[in-house]
């Protein structure tokens, strides 16, 4: 009876804790693990959502916080921006990118903004400047290394709003400039260009379950992520017209043919870029492909 109830405790200490970003990414992360095969619901407890995994207990935390909880072991893995891995001097394992975000898969950009008829131009302009931001103690640490004494505070919010009144510049995240734009602000200089990551705590990277979980999770995220531009294309082609056919067809990898009852006909399935398609179909089309359908991808594994 012993050796019954150890067994059990053992497995169920088997667990992953996983930090999942709230706010602007959270939305996108819960589609992402969806198309990753992960069915993650949130109830009336908001922070603690509901995972179809049993190996697997989430938590909602802000991406500004997680690193420091995944370095202080309150999770195992989280996901976030690595300017909160960088902001928070965070003594992580870095798992992979994740190259998705609420508006591009582009990387998103920390500049230095200030409005448009400041006279400050230049990163050395900011010398004896006051700066409002959220990314206090990285932007302090770069204005450093610049040789650059500056007052860096806080920014609770509405950081657009505070120049020139409140503040002589800026430190802000941007995808596409629009809001900095829009406030009459003007870009000064880039200091950082931060994407989303998985990270560990160095803990949980030894644990050689809870590594193995961890890089399963990874490669299911990052070919949900690949998958996201690509479709699938299959199509029947006459065998005289293959090599026609074959050479309009920018694959992932070589294109799948298949011998068809008809000996004198092929099957042929390729993985391409979406924004791609409505050109080569007809193409392919007009080459001698026919029975063409295209369909959508959760996944896919290099």
């Amino acid at each position: 009876m012993a050796k019954k109830s150890t067994t059990k405790k053992n497995k169920d200490s088997a667990i992953l804790r996983l930090g999942i970003p709230k706010g602007s990414l959270q939305d996108a992360t819960l589609r992402l693990f969806q198309k990753a095969g992960f069915k993650i619901t949130l109830g009336s407890r908001a922070y603690v959502p509901s995972i179809d995994d049993p190996e697997i207990s989430g938590l909602l935390i802000r991406s500004q916080e997680m690193a420091r909880y995944v370095e202080d072991e309150v999770l195992d893995v989280g996901i976030c921006g690595r300017d909160w891995v960088l902001e928070n001097n965070a003594k992580v394992v870095e798992i992979c990118e994740l190259r998705y975000s609420k508006a591009t898969n582009r990387p998103i950009r920390w500049v230095v903004a200030v409005p448009n008829d400041s006279k400050i131009t230049s990163i050395k302009h900011l010398k004896g400047k006051r700066i409002a931001t959220e990314l206090v103690g990285f932007t302090q640490r770069f204005l450093k290394k610049q040789g650059i004494k500056a007052e860096v505070e806080f920014s609770w919010g509405a950081t657009e709003v505070k120049p020139p009144v409140l503040a002589d510049a800026i430190v802000e995240l941007t995808e596409t400039g629009s809001s900095l734009k829009a406030n009459n602000l003007r870009i000064v200089d880039t200091i950082l260009e931060s994407v989303t990551v998985l990270v560990a705590s160095k803990k949980a990277f030894k644990n050689t379950w809870k590594r193995q979980k961890i890089e399963n999770i990874a490669m299911l995220l990052q070919g949900a992520i690949m998958a996201e531009d690509k479709v699938g294309l299959k199509m029947n082609v006459p065998q005289q017209k293959l090599s026609t056919v074959l050479a309009k067809l920018p694959a992932l990898h070589a294109p799948t043919i298949s011998a068809l009852t008809n000996q004198e006909w092929a099957s042929v399935e390729v993985i391409l870029d979406e924004k791609v398609v409505r050109d080569i179909i007809p193409e392919i089309k007009r080459a001698g492909a026919s029975g063409i359908v295209e369909y959508p991808l959760n996944k896919v594994i290099p």
